[in-house]
């Protein structure tokens, strides 16, 4: 049986490790050995993920922009609060000084983030809302995905929209950003369309999505689905997949979001409708430089403009960003001119034909 160290313990052992960390090499660190701030970094997901992609050497990159001599401590989560926990505690013993903290499970984490605070640590949470003292948060605005998604589904529906039948492929509920997105989208979609099923995708897996899929065209027949609405890439590609399987031509329109390379690519074919892009250098530049901020005891008036309530906490700081959405019509103006993708990467030899169908030729 495992027992978890009482936060008295906790603190005490951070100012033991404390003592010593100037002799210590961490080998997940980066940045210099000596002076500045000591800077935790944990983000959700595998190493296919945007998280591990894209927002973490974005992190990285704009911490050593605003202090050179800062240190980074860093680990990716797979959606596991139990190894979530331990990692944050292991923060704890290495002196972090501020963590940036990309929570998989904000209930079941809430304690571990107050063990923080009791250690003196500032947690920012990142894209997704942490329950618990938390300093400061980033975000895109869920309820503005959910509608974007919603809307460009009715698009895609043409005459379906007016009480046609959808399976709403929802996130993980151990996500409040899931709820977030949900509650975005039905604003949109009630009165409008049939909700024939509705799924909550366990940690956001593929593959959960895929066997989801599955059941609701079994319910419902293959052409008992005028239209999907996938929370995020993942979701959409596991949905596609089930719908190809089962036989389904033409396929309906599916929504996605996050601008996965493999979702793009889909768009160019016509597989999945749309996507919607959060553009991850205005979120990681905010995170990074409020735990900066934080870690050297700067007020972030200056920097979050909104406030937040999570479950537990009121008026938390918040940077909170634009989303856009992405059809084929706009992939050069969006994710091509951000530079996430050159044309090249989307229109391999496999996908030439529909990238020239597209426009797609630079």
């Amino acid at each position: 049986m495992n027992v978890r160290p009482s936060r008295a313990v906790l603190v005490l052992t951070v100012l033991t490790m404390a003592l010593g960390a100037a002799a210590c090499a961490e080998n997940d660190r980066s940045g210099s050995d000596e002076g500045g701030l000591t800077i935790g970094l944990l983000l959700p997901g595998d190493r296919e993920s945007r998280y591990w992609q894209f927002d973490k050497p974005l992190i990285e990159k704009k911490i050593k922009e605003l202090c050179g001599d800062c240190r980074l401590v860093h680990n990716n989560t797979i959606s596991d609060a139990a190894i979530q926990r331990q990692q944050m505690e292991s923060m704890i013993n290495k002196g972090v000084e501020v963590l940036i903290l990309g929570v998989v499970d904000p209930p079941a984490l809430r304690s571990t983030v107050e063990d923080l605070q009791e250690a003196g640590i500032p947690v920012v949470a990142y894209d997704r809302l942490a329950e618990g003292p938390i300093s400061g948060h980033v975000t895109f605005d869920g309820a503005q995905v959910g509608r974007i998604q919603a809307e460009a589904l009715l698009k895609a529906m043409g005459h379906k929209a007016d009480g046609g039948r959808i399976v709403m492929m929802n996130g993980a509920i151990t996500d409040p950003n899931a709820g977030w997105f949900k509650r975005g989208a039905m604003s949109v979609l009630k009165g409008k369309v049939k909700i024939a099923k509705t799924y909550d995708t366990v940690e956001w897996r593929e593959e959960n999505a895929h066997t989801n899929m599955s059941g609701a065209i079994a319910a419902l027949g293959v052409d008992g689905v005028d239209g999907v609405y996938a929370a995020n890439d993942r979701l959409a590609s596991g949905a596609i997949a089930a719908l190809k399987a089962a036989g389904v031509t033409p396929l309906p329109p599916v929504t996605g979001q996050d601008a996965d390379l493999a979702a793009v690519q889909r768009i160019v074919t016509g597989d999945q409708y749309m996507t919607v892009y959060k553009p991850f250098k205005p979120e990681a530049d905010a995170a990074a430089t409020m735990a900066v901020a934080l870690g050297r005891g700067e007020s972030l008036e200056g920097i979050a403009k909104t406030r937040l309530d999570s479950a537990t906490t009121k008026d938390i700081p918040t940077v909170l960003l634009t989303p856009l959405p992405v059809t084929v019509d706009n992939i050069e103006e969006t994710v091509v001119k951000d530079g996430m993708y050159t044309i090249g990467e989307i229109c391999t030899p496999e996908f030439r034909s529909a990238c020239d169908k597209a426009g797609l030729t630079r």
